[in-house]
């Protein structure tokens, strides 16, 4: 399927998507029905391998429809971005692993939870895991988890930051998710006793971006840099949110008689150029990193710092949009429901994940233009 078909089916679903936008904020979790729509449209193997199904599309694509569907429901678009953005990683870990998920179901869904918040302990074969993951989206739909813990250095220091991929019947969900925004994102904690994780199903995102052990066969989307893409996974989400708060603004500004304030036309003339500095920067730089991938040349550290940059400043761009949005809404715009209000609180919350983080982005980039030593691993 091209994107383009791709982006009309998503666009034919947002109707329905937004009219159950209120309910799966009730719910505390992307309706099943949601999950099997945008299963059936093909949404969470964009960026999938092509062997097994997927359709390795190009991550400008991919976050363009995350957008669309955050823009009805930023929970639902939330819960959309990461299962996508976590097809995109499986295919980074080794190939036996990728067969343990998709060669059953190609349309197996993988939550996460990065923080090394567990114990691995090396057993012959793999390690033993224990532990509690917080915060692990979606996790209800999810037939896998990939979850974080550190693997033992010398002399029992902490070593090298893993992922552990891990089945559903290994783990269970502890319903946990009571938040003031991105409700409808069901993000439990993952609770594991003692499982075993073969060496085959763990993954060192720093070999990976430092492009050690990258076989030269391996797809140019595949190329990409770690920190550009799952960090641009929790800031479609919100990007979307802002965008569709400000159509559902427009929307009803229409109809009322301060239409005609100038102060109001200036806010939105702000809010639009937020969105839009948001969007076009976050796609300029995936698409200069996609065409250094694709002749197989390595992406300059300078183009990785300035993705990170403007990843974090796209989150608070959007953020401020919707906060010019909410402050000249007046008393209903804090009225529930409201597109607006949600929209505003599912902003807020999304900014919080430790990757729209903007303190340490910034400062790595300013330290990469006074060249100084950039000392954050991963990049």
């Amino acid at each position: 399927m091209t994107n383009g078909k791709l982006l009309e089916r998503v666009r034919d679903l947002v109707p329905n998507i937004r009219e159950r936008a209120a309910n799966t904020e009730r719910q505390r979790r992307v309706p099943e029905h949601t999950v099997r729509e945008l299963t059936d449209a093909g949404v969470f193997r964009m960026l999938q391998p092509r062997r097994f199904g997927g359709d390795e599309s190009s991550p400008v694509d991919f976050f363009e429809v995350i957008r669309a569907i955050a823009a009805a429901c930023p929970s639902t678009g939330w819960v959309a971005s990461v299962f996508g953005t976590h097809a995109w990683q499986l295919a980074l870990f080794p190939l036996e692993a990728q067969h343990d998920v998709w060669s059953h179901n190609p349309d197996a869904l993988v939550s996460t939870s990065y923080v090394p918040a567990g114990t691995s302990t090396p057993v012959d074969g793999g390690f033993e895991l224990s532990g509690r993951w917080g915060f692990s989206s979606g996790c209800d739909h999810a037939d896998w988890v990939m979850v974080g813990a550190l693997a033992p250095g010398a002399d029992g220091a902490p070593g090298v930051h893993l992922t552990l991929l891990v089945p559903r019947g290994d783990y269970r969900i502890d319903d946990v998710w009571h938040a003031v925004g991105l409700s409808g994102t069901g993000s439990h904690d993952i609770v594991i006793d003692k499982a075993f994780v073969p060496v085959h199903r763990t993954h060192d995102a720093e070999l990976h971006n430092a492009e050690l052990g990258v076989p030269a066969d391996v797809p140019a989307l595949y190329r990409l840099p770690f920190t550009s893409i799952l960090p641009s996974g929790v800031a479609a989400p919100v990007i979307g949110a802002a965008q569709g708060a400000y159509e559902a603004y427009l929307e009803r500004m229409r109809e009322r008689a301060t239409a005609t304030d100038p102060f109001t036309h200036v806010h939105i003339a702000r809010a639009a150029s937020e969105i839009d500095a948001a969007v076009l920067q976050m796609d300029r730089n995936l698409s200069e990193e996609l065409r250094y991938a694709e002749v197989g040349e390595d992406i300059p550290i300078e183009l990785r710092l300035r993705a990170r940059r403007d990843q974090v400043r796209g989150t608070e761009r959007a953020v401020e949009a919707i906060e010019l949005l909410f402050r000249i809404s007046g008393g209903r715009g804090a009225r529930t429901p409201n597109v607006v209000e949600r929209h505003w609180r599912d902003a807020h919350a999304g900014s919080l994940h430790l990757a729209n983080a903007a303190e340490r982005a910034l400062a790595n980039f300013g330290r990469g233009e006074l060249e100084l030593p950039v000392e954050d691993r991963i990049l």
